[in-house]
């Protein structure tokens, strides 16, 4: 059994998401506690958390689903799981084959001088590079073999609703030139705040629904491997902060249900028509993360006050 010790303030951490940007702005931010970011290939699926230590580093912790804690490693810096909208399952940054994690910086990226990003290579449990780029960025999405990463570069100081979208190339480590547009928009930059997402099963598509400062709503269908986009407009509603992102029928259809699980609207992948599907047409069901999130935060506060882990032996890994 191995042992190790964590404050009071990190088991605190755990119980409560912190992101570094809660209010109405932008796509995505960081955070640390709560649920992660889920895995891809293992079932039952096992997360990713990351904790603020009491030495102003970062701990990246593997929860199971019971939770228990696996392998863990401290990183200098405070770094955070990407994150969109609210919700306990919100978290990205992991590439599709679970070999890759993106951290981003723990802080409100339109103060920031520069943007950056932590590549941890899973495989080995460790940093595989830091990334730095001059001007306000936040993570948006990864490519399926993590290959290229997608950006949200601000266009504007101190303000996080209007912002474009940019691809880094992890392989060759640098900045692409151009924008990832929706090319029949013809519009500069892109005005919104995410609520949602849903992502295809390989991985390739992720599509993410947008409130605009006016009030109306899109999602923005971005191919992560092309590096191309698509906005559909939605029909105005004021409660679209309630709407959930499902992809059905072999991910050919992105289901737009209330929480509830009644329908609302349905878009047809490719076409993108957007149409209102059969009231018989009911939301699914799935796992209740958001209770889960409690769980692991609660298991961590056990093992922090106890100051120890469970079961499964992890190998000693040294500060970043």
């Amino acid at each position: 059994m191995r042992r190790f010790s964590l404050s009071i303030a990190i088991a605190v951490a755990a119980l409560v998401v912190t992101p570094a940007a809660l209010a109405d702005g932008g796509p995505l931010f960081a955070s640390q506690g709560g649920a992660g970011v889920a895995t891809h290939t293992h079932h039952p699926a096992f997360h990713f958390v990351a904790l603020s230590d009491e030495t102003g580093g970062t701990l990246l912790v593997t929860v199971s689903r019971s939770g228990e804690v696996w392998p863990w490693r401290r990183f200098a810096g405070s770094w955070g799981i990407p994150t969109i909208g609210y919700g306990a399952a919100s978290g990205a940054g992991l590439s599709q084959d679970d070999r890759t994690l993106v951290l981003a910086s723990n802080d409100f990226p339109s103060a920031m001088p520069s943007g950056q990003f932590l590549v941890v290579n899973l495989r080995q449990f460790k940093k595989s590079r830091t990334i730095v780029l001059r001007g306000s960025f936040s993570f948006d999405a990864l490519s399926p073999d993590a290959s290229r990463m997608y950006l949200i570069q601000y266009t504007s100081p101190g303000d996080v609703n209007h912002y474009i979208v940019r691809a880094y190339d992890l392989r060759t480590h640098r900045l692409l030139p151009g924008k990832i547009v929706d090319r029949s928009e013809h519009e500069k930059s892109m005005a919104g705040s995410a609520l949602t997402r849903a992502t295809s099963a390989d991985g390739r598509w992720v599509y993410t629904l947008y409130q605009t400062p006016s009030g109306g709503s899109f999602v923005h269908a971005l191919d992560t491997v092309a590096g191309v986009a698509h906005c559909i407009d939605l029909p105005a509603n004021r409660r679209i902060y309630n709407v959930v992102l499902s992809l059905r029928d072999h991910d050919r259809t992105l289901a737009l249900n209330w929480r509830g699980g009644r329908p609302w609207l349905s878009v047809a992948t490719g076409s993108w028509r957007v149409s209102r599907p059969s009231p018989r047409a009911g939301g699914g069901g799935g796992f209740p993360w958001p209770l889960a999130g409690a769980g692991i935060g609660g298991a961590l506060a056990l093992l922090a006050a106890g100051g120890f882990l469970v079961r499964r032996p992890a190998r000693r890994l040294s500060t970043a």
